[in-house]
Order: structure tokens, then C-alpha cells, then sequence
């Protein structure tokens, strides 16, 4: 595959949802063009709209644009409001129309309402330990993101991705 380095990115959020030690996944609908079928956690991309009718946070600024869309994803994708939210790990991933898109993968805790209300992409969800995960089929790299998390939930370093990278804290 030929790149350009110039190539615009596609910037995406998702969350990792915890509540009482069990971590949120659903699962997408059949028709979905990416990944369809498979088990996720609630996310998408950042669209111009996210900041673009908000006042600067700056003369030439917008900040927590990320935090933002993660909020707005857990809304529209479960129907859940997040708080509490913290960083897990980034990546990137071609998609089949050839566009790059960086993801920033974070977890959080939902806020008062516990009551999931699953957008049309979306057709089931599961609360599941990470012991539960395994049988599910996930987007690859998923359960990953998952025993990472389940790491720093239990106090121990929730490390990076692989052997080969620093351990975050």
C-alpha cells in the first residue's frame, strides 16, 4: 500500500465503560460496514460539528474536543452519560476506503443511569468481567484494551500495548 504523507486522518473516540467491575461491549449490527457482527465498546468519529459551533476556549482554540466526543458517543451509541473519564491506549487503523483513523481508546465510569438504550447500529450489549470477554467475538484487539484496563482497576500497571512498549501508570 502506497501512503502519502500528507493523507488526512479521521480522529475517533471510544470508551470502555465500567461499572461495578464489569466492562460494557455491544454488538454491531450485521449490515455495519466495518466489522459487522462483531462485539465493540460505544465510539466513532470526530465530525467538524464537535467544535465548530462552540465558542473558542482561546482566541484560537477549542479544547477537550476529545472528551467530548467520547461524551457524545456513549450518548448516541448506549445512552449512557460518562464521567470520570481516563486515557487507555491509541491506535490506528486503515479503513477499507484506504483512510487512516487514529483512535483514542479511554475508559470511564457511567454517570447515574444505568439504563443502556442501544443506538440502531447497535443490537445487543453484554456487561461482562474480562474472564466473560474471551467468549465473545470482539473487534480484534478489544479484549486486549480490556485486560489492560482490568490491570490498572486492580492496582497493578496497566502497561502499554505488546511487550515492546513503556509501561503507562
Amino acid at each position: 500500500m502506497k501512503y502519502d504523507k500528507n493523507q488526512v486522518h479521521y480522529v475517533t473516540a471510544t470508551v470502555i465503560i465500567v461499572k461495578d467491575g464489569k466492562f460494557l461491549i455491544a454488538k454491531r449490527a450485521d449490515w455495519e460496514k466495518a466489522f459487522p457482527g462483531k462485539w465493540t465498546v460505544p465510539g466513532g468519529k470526530m465530525e467538524v460539528l464537535d467544535y465548530a459551533l462552540r465558542e473558542k476556549d482561546t482566541k484560537v482554540h477549542w479544547y477537550n474536543v476529545l472528551e467530548d466526543l467520547a461524551k457524545r458517543e456513549c450518548l448516541e451509541e448506549v445512552g449512557l452519560e460518562i464521567k470520570d473519564l481516563n486515557y487507555v491506549t491509541s491506535l490506528v487503523y486503515v479503513r477499507s476506503d484506504k483512510i487512516p483513523s487514529l483512535i483514542i481508546s479511554f475508559w470511564a465510569k457511567p454517570k447515574d443511569n444505568f439504563d443502556v438504550k442501544l443506538c440502531s447500529a447497535l443490537t445487543d450489549y453484554r456487561w461482562v468481567s474480562l474472564e466473560e470477554a474471551e467468549n465473545y467475538n470482539l473487534i480484534e484487539g478489544i479484549y486486549e484494551e480490556l485486560e489492560m484496563l482490568d490491570k490498572k482497576l486492580k492496582g497493578e500497571r496497566m502497561g502499554g500495548w505488546g511487550s515492546n512498549h513503556a509501561l503507562l501508570s
